[in-house]
């Protein structure tokens, strides 16, 4: 284990590699909604005890590098962000101050893989992701 983190009776190291994406997958992570979610999902992972270690938004989804805790479970800590960051969202940008029944910014699902020896791997992939996603954009035919 490189960095292992304790709690009262267990070390631990548990990482992974979550993706997410927008309803639909809309692409509406630009501009100001871009820079406020990385904060903001950095402050609700800390709610949490998790740190995200690497991450990335792009303009239709989001990847991240999270250590969690082994006291949570990954979709208890997923629920929790996808939640309180559509809230916060529909707060700041969309000018809704209650009464969010119906409301729904992220798609249900999302991707988890957990993260063992090739961290560097999926950090380097991450960090290449929106690039990758320009070429494929570029490359589209419609």
């Amino acid at each position: 284990m490189s960095n292992p983190q304790s709690l009262t009776h267990s070390h631990w190291e548990c990482k992974y590699h979550i993706v997410f994406i927008p309803k639909y997958r809309r692409k509406v992570l630009f501009g100001k909604i871009r820079v406020q979610l990385r904060d903001i999902f950095r402050e609700l992972a800390a709610h949490k005890e998790c740190t995200i270690l690497s991450g990335k938004v792009c303009i239709d989804h989001v990847h991240m590098l999270i250590s969690i805790p082994p006291k949570y479970s990954v979709s208890q800590v997923v629920g929790y962000i996808k939640g309180k960051s559509a809230i916060a969202i529909a707060r700041q940008f969309m000018g809704r101050v209650r009464n969010f029944s119906g409301y729904h910014f992220w798609a249900r699902g999302y991707f988890v893989s957990t993260v063992g020896a090739d961290e560097a791997i999926i950090r380097q992939y991450i960090q290449n992701q929106e690039r990758e996603d320009k070429k494929a954009d570029e490359n589209r035919l419609f």
